[in-house]
């Protein structure tokens, strides 16, 4: 699925600003000139000397050209040494996976390496805030799940960064979530899990990827729509709750199908059920989660965003490759691996996109009463 937008053009302009709760602001810049001012203590010019102090008209109109032309002689040159790209969870997850994808064909394309760091913690907040705060330069960057970027600020009192301030560059890929449980458990559907939920409330443990995840909300919405209670147990990212949900540690979870699928292949897990509108052609004998819930619903989509005042021609220069990438045979392979749906598209779009993201989990925060403990 492609999202709908025109190309950006390669001229200097402002970046689209997305909002959390208020919309689109347009930043027009604006270069304020100041008049110079004369040293307190300076002897004041000659006669003679003041006409020769005035640059000439062709030299004011050649360094006015030369500012102009900065912005995208830098785009043209970048990058020009690494690209840092912060995943704000652990590594074995879809969020450390996917983004990996990318690293690896831009690096190819751009003849420097790109290094995916992992900085965990807060439900992504901490690597969030670490780029919020990098150099604006297209040399650090986030590729985050939604929590750090739409889901955060209507959980969280307080953040050490705005999320609303990134410059929002490209969605790679888009991957339902799904409900997994250890194969000990007797209940084979969706059904039959609820009837037993119901029977006996709190007694299924859910292991979650963290405290404000699309895996927490997930559980919370079906919670609410299915009139059941589990017992939620937070992990830090989605390797370590399947590790103890394969060990039998924890009943069952909602994931991303991007590295859990495997697990069910092999025989590690059991699948009851996806959170797609409708069944998906890989797993076409897997039923929807709506087929028992109607109107249930949830994915994991995963953006790479830039600090707040990057330039608008590098955002221009790393949305056009990584959606050259998505064109790639070798790429769209192993987003398929990760059960992903290629999404690309312009910086405007991205905005909007995420702008209707905020809305949607702020009314199942608000609806399933979600609060952090």
């Amino acid at each position: 699925m492609k999202l709908a937008s025109t190309r950006a053009a390669n001229s200097v302009r402002s970046l689209p600003r997305w909002r959390g709760r208020g919309g689109v602001g347009e930043g027009t810049p604006r270069i304020v000139v100041c008049p110079p001012t004369r040293p307190r203590f300076a002897r004041p010019p000659s006669p003679a000397s003041r006409g020769r102090d005035k640059p000439s008209l062709p030299l004011a109109l050649a360094l006015a050209v030369t500012l102009i032309a900065l912005p995208a002689a830098r785009a043209q040159d970048y990058p020009s040494r690494a690209v840092k790209i912060v995943v704000p969870f652990p590594a074995g997850g879809t969020a450390d996976v996917m983004p990996r994808i990318f690293a690896d064909w831009l690096a190819r394309k751009w003849g420097h390496p790109v290094v995916i760091e992992n900085r965990t913690g807060a439900a992504g907040n901490i690597g969030a805030e670490a780029v919020a705060k990098a150099e604006p330069d297209g040399y650090t960057l986030l590729s985050a799940p939604p929590p750090p970027l739409v889901i955060n600020q209507n959980l969280y009192p307080k953040l050490g960064f705005d999320p609303t301030e990134f410059v929002p560059i490209v969605i790679m890929g888009r991957v339902p979530n799904a409900l997994l449980v250890n194969p000990k458990l007797p209940q084979g559907s969706v059904g039959e899990l609820i009837a037993y939920a119901k029977a006996n409330p709190g007694k299924l443990t859910c292991a979650t990827q963290g405290n404000g995840t699309t895996s927490h909300l997930t559980s919370e919405m079906f919670q609410m729509m299915a009139g059941v209670k589990f017992q939620q147990v937070p992990y830090r990212g989605s390797a370590p709750a399947l590790t103890d949900l394969v060990a039998g540690s924890v009943d069952l979870m909602f994931d991303n199908l991007g590295v859990s699928l495997p697990l069910v292949r092999s025989g590690q897990l059991k699948l009851l059920g996806v959170a797609a509108p409708k069944r998906m052609a890989a797993l076409a004998d897997v039923p929807t989660i709506a087929e028992t819930l109607a109107g249930f619903e949830s994915a994991a989509w995963f953006a790479i965003v830039a600090p707040p005042k990057t330039p608008p021609a590098v955002i221009d220069k790393i949305n056009a490759d990584v959606n050259e990438a998505l064109r790639e045979p070798d790429v769209l392979k192993r987003l398929g691996q990760l059960s992903a749906e290629p999404i690309g598209g312009a910086p405007r779009a991205t905005a909007a996109y995420m702008r209707e993201e905020v809305e949607r989990w702020r009314k199942v925060i608000k609806a399933a009463n979600v609060t952090l403990e």
